[in-house]
Formats: structure tokens, sequence, C-alpha cells
């Protein structure tokens, strides 16, 4: 047994202080985790939400040290759950292991619409003559599973995108940039805030050969790019957060042909309407939104939307 991991259960308001006695008695790492089911949305600017009720994981190396063994654990989780005033504590142990691949066994190969497979990158093919998609997601958000990824894949799909230009903005793993050329977009211009998600889409790009016809940016480096290369998009794609598409409106309006298609994705039901009003001036007609709330996951097809770019 290499690591000792203690449990227990308080309010938010002392979630700091818990972390803190942690802290001192020698954590490697701390966990919090919502003690009940509740959701929290996408914060405001400053904001750094916390579920009511808490559970804070502290974990303990307990390979050099032996008098963490026995009621020595114990009696610091008693002492810090009191001082907490926790509502219950507890102690579980965590076999050592090869972290590194350990989430590898969770991911198995995810079929899209139409022939388009997601293949993580340490598995075979399933069917080899599909289009396959090569995926090693690293830090960055998208592996095919999360319900708005799938979606926006699916859409993808279903497009005639042969020669277009293709915008991916938070990008990500590069997932949807990459989808994109493997069924026959001309380039994509993919762009995070992330330097990890900015690698993370240059490496999954090289993987599926598609590394000449990709361009990962951070935003600043995008901005530069566009400035000398002033060309318009056929498509965005952009699966983030309400409150970021909603400042993005003007910035995607700049960038879109008329007639060109834009998704949005990342929204709960109760932001879809917000989003509708800042790209109601903008954007052209019959444009795909997609919402989550806890049940469902699905597109809703807007109208009444007009662009102005010529």
């Amino acid at each position: 047994m290499s690591w000792q991991q203690l449990h227990l259960q308080c309010p938010k308001s002392a979630v700091e202080l818990a972390e803190a006695l942690f802290d001192e008695a020698g954590a490697v790492s701390i966990l919090l985790e919502d003690a009940g089911d509740e959701p929290l949305f996408e914060p405001m600017p400053g904001e750094e939400p916390l579920w009511r009720d808490v559970v804070v994981t502290a974990i303990f190396d307990t390979n050099s040290d032996d008098s963490w063994a026995g009621t020595h654990f114990e009696n610091l989780a008693a002492k810090i759950a009191s001082e907490v005033n926790a509502t219950r504590f507890w102690l579980t142990s965590l076999d050592d292991k090869d972290w590194t691949r350990e989430w590898m066994s969770y991911y198995q190969p995810i079929q899209c619409a139409g022939n388009l497979w997601i293949v993580p990158e340490w598995l075979p093919a399933p069917d080899p003559a599909a289009i396959n998609l090569i995926l090693d997601p690293g830090l960055a958000f998208g592996t095919g599973y999360h319900a708005t990824t799938r979606l926006c894949l699916d859409w993808l799909a279903a497009q005639e995108l042969k020669d277009k230009l293709v915008i991916d903005y938070g990008c990500g793993s590069g997932i949807l940039g990459v989808a994109a050329l493997l069924l026959g977009a001309r380039q994509v211009l993919a762009v995070d805030i992330d330097p990890q998600a900015v690698l993370a889409t240059r490496q999954n790009a090289a993987l599926n050969g598609v590394d000449d016809r990709l361009l990962a940016f951070l935003p600043a480096e995008f901005d530069a790019h566009r400035t000398q290369n002033p060309q318009l998009a056929d498509v965005i794609t952009a699966n983030i957060l309400a409150k970021p598409l909603i400042g993005f409106a003007p910035l995607f309006h700049d960038l879109l042909k008329t007639g060109g298609l834009i998704v949005l994705a990342g929204l709960t039901q109760n932001q879809t309407q917000a989003v509708i009003d800042a790209y109601s001036p903008y954007v052209t007609l019959d444009t795909p939104f997609c919402y989550a709330d806890a049940q469902d996951c699905h597109w809703q097809r807007l109208s009444g939307i007009k662009s102005t770019n010529p």
C-alpha cells in the first residue's frame, strides 16, 4: 500500500481551513468533490463557486514514513474533522499505479455520424476502411465522449466540407478541426487560450497526417495571422461556454462569410436565449445551437438571423 486517503465532509465555509490543515500535515494532493448532487454552472468573472456541502480528500505518501501506520493517521483524521466541524470522516487506501497510463483504460473507439470514428491512439481502429480520427487528448478538452463534442462531430459529418475553410475557436484537443479536415475541408485555423490545447491540436493533426492543413494559434497569434491573411471562414465551430460565446459574437461575424455556417455548443437550456440575443444581429439563417441540461443534450435550430458580410 503506497498511499493513504483521508476524506471528510464539511460545509463550504470550512473548506479553506481543511485544505490548510491537510497541507500543514503533509498531504501531497487535495481534492474537492460535491458531497451531494448540486450542479455548478459557469461562474461570473472572479467567482470561484463551490458546492454547499463538500467532500475534501487529502492524499498522503506512506512509502517512506512508517509513522503514518495505524492509529496515528486515524487520530489526525479525527483532529482535523473536529476542527472543521465535519459531519463525517473516513479513511481509504490507494494502490500505486502507473497513473500516466491508467486513464487510457477508460477510452474506446466511438462511431459518430456517417463513417467517422474517433479512435484512441493506443487502440486499433474497429473499421480500417472508415474515416478514422486518431486521437490523443493529452491535457486538453475533447475526447469525443462529451455530448456536445459528439453532436458537433455528428453535425460536421453531415456537411459538405470539401474545399471549405473552417475556424475552430476553443479547439481543445483539436478533435473538431481534425475531423473537418478528414471530412474534406481545405484548411482549419484552430484557436485556444490554453497553450496545452494548442500543442495537443498540433500533435493530433500530425497523428492524422493533416498538419500541413491545420494551423493552431493562441488568440494573439491568430489576430496576427488574420492581419496578414484576411480570409473569411465558410464554417466556424465553437464548443466552449455561454459567456465567451456571447462576447465573441462580433468577432465571429467578422470572421464568417455570408451564407457561412456557425455551430455554437456548450450551453445549458437557460443560457440559450442570451446567446440567441447576442448573435441575432449577425449570424446566418438557421444557425445550429447546442444546449445541454441534466437529462438531455440536443440541437436547437433557430431562424430569423441574418448576416451582412460580403
